[in-house]
């Protein structure tokens, strides 16, 4: 089972980095959890926030957050609204749902045959 993450949202922060302190360079990105197996391929509701700043190329951690980054964040994940979880069956699943119905029908044909 193959789980990714895929970005949903990037949005650029006008911040002092807790790093390098530049202002330009803090982006916050939002991603949300993709699922794909041989039968199925599903989003999650599970999503994961994370500051970078692109000057200094390091990623800020909620412990090095400022209160104005933090107060920035809040806004920011009240505001984002994921894409809903949802699932889609693959070829493979279709067709073992076709033939688990027909191997229903066939014994329910064959029982009453019988009687």
């Amino acid at each position: 089972m193959a789980e990714k993450l895929i970005t949903i949202k990037e949005i650029k922060l006008n911040n002092n980095c807790p790093e390098c302190y530049n202002t330009n360079g803090l982006q916050l990105t939002f991603k949300q959890k993709f699922k794909e197996t041989t039968l199925y391929k599903s989003i999650t509701d599970e999503t994961t926030q994370e500051i970078e700043c692109k000057t200094c190329n390091t990623i800020i951690y909620p412990v090095m957050w400022t209160d104005d980054i933090e107060r920035v964040f809040e806004y920011q994940r009240k505001a984002f609204t994921p894409k809903k979880s949802s699932i889609k069956l693959k070829k493979k699943a279709w067709l073992l749902i076709a033939l688990l119905g027909i191997l229903i029908i066939a014994g329910v044909a064959v029982v009453i045959g019988y009687k």
